[in-house]
Order: C-alpha cells, then structure tokens, then sequence
C-alpha cells in the first residue's frame, strides 16, 4: 500500500508551455525533460510539451535520449551532456539523436551542436572553430541568468560576438529565467525546464511569472497524539513540548524524498498549514496541530498552495532539486497523472 501520492497534471504543463512561448515572441522552445522531467516523468511530461508548441526535447545524456526515442519516433532529440563512448555515439547516430559537442572532436554523421565557453566555467569551446557540415547550432550556458543579468548579458554579448559570423545556424543561450526576464537571450531557441514544471526559476512564487506548479504530494496523518509538557518527538529530541501539544505522524521521510532539512517547513493538514517539527526520519516526519485531529486526515506536502520554493528556502537548496530527489515506484508514493 502506497503512503503517499505524486500527481502530475499535464493540463498545467501544457498552460505553462504556452506561457513560456508567449514570453518568447516567435523564438522557438525546446523542453528538457532530463532527470525523468525534473522528477515528474519524462516520457509524459515530453508529450504535453510537444503538444503544446515545443519543437525539441533536451536531455543529459545518451541513455535518456535513447529511451525517449522509443516513445517518440521522429522528434528532435537534443543531448545537452557530454557524448560518452564512442558506443554510446554510435547509438546515437543509429537513432537520430542531436549531440552538444564542448570539447572533442565533431563526429561524423550525427548532427551536432557546438558549445562555447563564455563564463559558466564548466563544458565548453574557448574558441569556435569553422563549422563543418554536421553542425546544426551553436550555444552556450548561462551562469546567472536566475540571479546576475548584468553577467548574463555579459557572457550573451561574448556569445554574439564569436557567433555574427554563423547566424544561418540555430543559435541558442535562454534557459528558463533568461527566457523569461532577458529578451535579447532568447535568440532563435530557449532552453526551457524549470519553468515548464511550474516551479520559479528565482525561488519566488511561481504565480509571479504566470506559472503553474505540475506536481503535487499528498499523503495523510497516520497517528494523532498529544505529548505533554517535557516530552518530545523524533531522533535527537529537537522538538520538546512546552505544553500540552497536539502532533499528527505523517507516514513519509526522507526515504521517499522529504528531505531531513526540512524541520520547521509548513505543509497542509486537513486544509490548515502547521509546521513539520522534530527531526524528519527516513520513513516518517511530526507536523504540530493545534487541535486532535482523526487519523487520516490528508496532508499535502507540495501543491495547493504549498510551494516547493519555500521548502527549498527552508532546506537551503533549490526547487530542482527537491523534485528530483522524490522517489516513486511500488514501495514509495503512487504516481497519477492527471489532465486538468
């Protein structure tokens, strides 16, 4: 039996797609859907992108392009990460795979993006070479875009310059944040994830930028009970009782994905935010009440109104990050997707 559910509302998706491509003004849109689409399921969240005005699918490695190819037969496929062996390259070209080339040689038959270097310091050309036939784009990866535009529109003024000379290739530099607070980064195509899923790019709500959160993480109190004064909760005793207090057990940890930094972040109980307190365990968390409350009672640990933000604010780390770390499958949470 399933503790807990993940919903992923595809209906969301697609309205945040047209969102994004909207702020986009005719430059196209490419989905990433790397990590299993942020956690919420490659292969369907790649079908509602597609169907909403996407044109391509971006993934980070081989292996995930490949198994996309699978469900989806003529679609561009875009491999943001490095090539690997020359196996895997192989694999890729058998199977029409586009790879971004950062540093080794462009190999033969597989169109190829060529990546430059202009201030992430991570994959990339510290020159352009002349491209040869099997390039069909040239990019690059902004650092800052989230946080630093001034720098963004640094490392974009270094992309143009070494680029002028090729613009009859498709050149692309937007992630989600630069797509949607940095026109001049949006060039021909935008690299969109965080945003397709609903969640902020700048750790704000999303409903700032016109965006819909796709998942949602529900579960319920599977014990309800009062501790009285000087008795506690959970490893450690973090959470001592100053008075008579009500707390509720919800059945999921850090097992499943609620991450153990999360103590003192808010979820919905019964309708009402209360806060999780005590140490978050692998398999369950204590959320304080403030009233007895029947076991069973559902609670909602992201959706609703509860925002992966504010969690990511409280664990200090990211919303990509919370997402990607849930765990679903027959011994976690049941995954349901929905179309709203």
């Amino acid at each position: 039996m399933h503790r807990s559910e993940i919903t992923v509302d595809l209906g969301a998706l697609r309205r945040n797609v047209r969102t994004l491509r909207r702020a986009l003004d005719g430059s196209h849109l490419w989905a990433v859907v790397k990590a299993n689409g942020y956690g919420h399921g490659a292969v369907d969240v790649a079908g509602a992108a597609l169907g909403a005005g996407a044109t391509a699918l971006c993934v980070a490695t081989i292996p995930e392009g490949l198994a996309l190819r699978n469900e989806y037969r003529v679609e561009r496929i875009v491999v943001l990460g490095p090539a690997g062996s020359n196996r895997e390259v192989a694999h890729a070209r058998d199977a029409g795979l586009e790879l971004v080339i950062a540093d080794a040689e462009i190999p033969e038959g597989v169109r190829v993006h060529l990546k430059l270097e202009t201030g992430m310091g991570r994959y990339g050309l510290a020159e352009l070479p002349t491209p040869p036939a099997e390039v069909v784009g040239l990019m690059t990866h902004l650092a800052t875009a989230d946080c630093d535009e001034s720098f963004a529109r640094t490392q974009l003024e270094r992309f143009r310059v070494a680029t002028d000379e090729f613009s009859h290739l498709t050149r692309h530099a937007a992630n989600s944040a630069a797509a949607l607070h940095i026109p001049e980064a949006r060039l021909d195509v935008a690299r969109c994830g965080v945003a397709i899923y609903g969640l902020s790019p700048f750790g704000t709500d999303p409903a700032d930028d016109a965006l819909e959160p796709v998942l949602s993480w529900q579960s319920a109190l599977a014990q309800v009970k009062q501790l009285q004064p000087g008795e506690s909760t959970g490893y450690g005793r973090r959470f001592v009782a100053d008075e008579p207090t009500w707390i509720g057990i919800v059945p999921v940890g850090y097992g499943d994905g609620f991450r153990r930094d999360l103590t003192g972040a808010e979820v919905r109980v019964g309708g009402e935010l209360r806060p999780v307190v005590g140490t978050v365990s692998m398999d369950s968390f204590a959320v304080r009440l403030d009233r007895e409350l029947p076991v069973g009672t559902p609670v909602v640990l992201l959706g609703h109104g509860v925002l992966a933000e504010d969690h990511a604010r409280v664990a200090g780390t990211i919303n990509y990050e919370l997402l990607c770390g849930i765990e679903t499958g027959p011994l976690r949470a049941r995954r349901t997707v929905v179309d709203g």
